[in-house]
């Protein structure tokens, strides 16, 4: 019974560390953001690849799209809907460019979904080798007629709830700030301000 239970506590540990080494390399990934979605482009690719081959399995990418949709719209909407911020406790998203720079705040983070999509990915083309997945009912050009749809309805609604509440869930490079610089008498001194000022932190 001892043997059994120090057994079982020996797998636990095994398991554990395992764990813990899966999360140390997935965490080490956080950064590479294009190497990330290349990696996933790759699975996609793999998967079409598959599913051509097969000429059979259209279901999978239709319930794989339809996955990928809802996950869309949670990367693109913000985490409180606007409506319900309350304007005075300072939360509310800036209107004009006066207004206090806060950062929009994802439902969604990027490495969340980018994990979620990449595991879908993993998992459809694991379901592309069994049958019970592979109806051959349906037929390529009507799913692919459906995907665009759905993936039309999908954007052009998160596009109206973009510019109705005046948000851009993407930010492309750094913001810079442009402002006058003050002449100064000494004229070393005003030299070390130009160069502070040149910088950017």
């Amino acid at each position: 019974m001892e043997g059994i239970k120090a057994a079982g506590a020996a797998t636990l540990d095994q398991s554990r560390q395992l764990r813990r080494l899966y999360r140390i390399y997935l965490d080490k990934t956080v950064l590479h953001v294009r190497n990330r979605w290349l990696g996933t482009a790759t699975l996609a690719f793999i998967l079409v690849l598959r599913v051509i081959h097969l000429q059979r399995g259209y279901f999978i990418i239709y319930l794989l799209w339809s996955f990928t949709l809802i996950l869309l719209g949670c990367f693109l909407s913000p985490l409180v809907h606007p409506t319900k911020i309350n304007a005075t406790d300072g939360s509310l998203l800036p209107m004009k460019g006066s207004d206090e720079f806060r950062p929009f705040i994802r439902r969604l983070s990027e490495f969340t979904f980018w994990y979620t999509v990449t595991k879908a990915f993993i998992i459809s083309i694991l379901m592309t080798f069994f049958e019970i997945f592979l109806f051959p009912f349906l037929n390529g050009p009507m799913i692919i007629v459906c995907l665009f749809l759905m993936f039309s309805m999908t954007m052009s609604r998160i596009i109206t709830y973009m510019k109705e509440y005046k948000y851009v869930p993407f930010s492309i490079g750094k913001q810079k700030y442009g402002g006058k610089i003050l002449p100064s008498s000494d004229s070393s001194g005003g030299r070390w301000i130009l160069s502070i000022l040149k910088c950017d932190y």
